[in-house]
């Protein structure tokens, strides 16, 4: 066909990784210190990321998923509870949720992908004891109207605590699933200050990445202590073993105890080099570059009519830029298709972020129906999600935005 004509042998990748000389020394120097599991670089790390989020304390884990359970389990959330979680978010988000024995309660987005807080109202409960808001895309959810809502008297009347922790907080927690969000900024403060935990994702496709793993930030009010809540998250990420590895190797420290039946959720230093290589060079390099092909995208698709841009800004917020999710005005789910399908044959791949969690067959089987959540099936149905990574030349982005466009207008006229 005429597109294949023009865009023939052209390899555009979705989201590869970003590693260059400084990211291979850091590996390199965490393979011949002979450790490689959990210990200074993990430190390292998660002091960096400390410091970038303002945060008094960070654990690194082996995943957000991870994380998340973690987070929720020392919360003490188990059988007979509920957690709210947003319709449309990648599976994780409500898996954390079921493997503690939970359940989760899916409502609806809004129009910017993101988690609507009167849907959050409507399904509050005396069972629900956490919040789950995702920043999809890395856009950050309306975190003030969350906290006024969970802090609203007849909302925490409703709520019922179990055990210490959720005596101490006495209202339901807002745990933030910003697997997409690392560098966003929310009311002028970077992301992770939002909320009372914040879980971030280093998974291989992130903004910043450790091939796998995560990261959990604490930002508990008073009466907590971020630094003890920190103690007992890494005890419990360790199988609850009172010393590390690291200080285990250490000549005579062979003994140790189990005081608590944790899980193995630790990061370790080979992965977390990565990281701290990456974070290093994050928003004068990694940020940056997205921005602009995030930019690029927007100046490009603003005057066709079709499109429906993301949103990236308003005052005092910025995204991520994690993904371009881009959206194409009043088509079909069959129509889409068709163009991703057009436009693979021009050697671009793109992706869709997500199949709202009610198609897929582990939450169909429990009886969540897509029926209910509307406007999460209709940005789903629409949605095309565009390569955004820092190795993107502008030219390579004009050829994206040309394969898109082609294909676009190919469906639309073919209609």
């Amino acid at each position: 066909s005429f597109i294949q004509l023009i865009f023939i042998q052209v390899q555009i990748p979705f989201s590869p990784p970003f590693i260059d000389a400084d990211i291979e020394a850091e590996v390199l120097d965490a393979l011949r210190s002979g450790w490689i599991t959990t210990g200074p670089k993990v430190k390292a790390l998660e002091q960096e990321v400390c410091k970038y989020t303002n945060v008094p304390a960070c654990l690194g884990v082996n995943s957000a998923t991870s994380g998340m359970m973690l987070a929720l389990h020392w919360f003490g959330v188990t059988r007979g509870d509920e957690v709210i979680v947003p319709a449309y978010t990648y599976c994780a988000t409500a898996l954390a949720v079921m493997h503690l024995g939970a359940t989760p309660i899916m409502v609806d987005v809004a129009d910017d992908f993101n988690i609507d807080v009167e849907k959050i109202r409507a399904a509050i409960t005396p069972k629900t004891k956490v919040i789950i808001p995702v920043d999809f895309a890395g856009w950050p959810c309306n975190y003030n109207s969350i906290q006024q809502l969970v802090t609203e008297p007849s909302i925490q009347q409703m709520f019922v605590p179990k055990g210490n922790t959720q005596q101490q907080l006495n209202r339901i927690l807002i745990l933030s699933d910003a697997a997409h969000s690392f560098g966003a900024m929310y009311n002028g403060k970077p992301v992770g200050t939002n909320a009372d935990i914040t879980v971030f994702s280093f998974h291989a496709v992130k903004n910043l990445t450790t091939a796998e793993g995560g990261a959990i930030c604490f930002n508990m009010p008073l009466p907590f202590n971020n630094d003890d809540v920190y103690a007992t998250f890494r005890l419990w990420s360790l199988n609850g073993q009172t010393k590390d590895a690291f200080s285990k190797s250490k000549a005579g420290s062979w003994r140790y105890d189990i005081v608590y039946p944790g899980f193995k959720m630790n990061l370790p230093d080979i992965l977390a080099a990565i990281g701290l290589a990456q974070i290093k060079k994050y928003n004068e390099v990694l940020l940056a570059e997205r921005a602009r092909v995030f930019n690029h995208y927007h100046s490009a698709f603003q005057k066709y009519s079709w499109a429906k841009l993301p949103p990236y800004s308003k005052e005092g917020c910025t995204s991520s830029y994690h993904l371009y999710p881009l959206r194409i005005n009043n088509i079909s789910e069959a129509q889409r298709d068709a163009i991703i399908d057009v436009i693979s044959t021009t050697g671009v791949a793109v992706n869709v972020h997500f199949q709202p969690l009610p198609l897929l067959t582990v939450f169909k089987e429990k009886g969540y129906q897509i029926e209910h959540y509307p406007l999460a099936f209709n940005n789903y149905a629409t949605e095309i999600s565009l390569p955004i990574y820092p190795q993107l030349n502008n030219i390579q982005c004009n050829y994206i935005v040309t394969s898109v466009v082609q294909s676009v207008q190919t469906i639309l006229n073919n209609g």
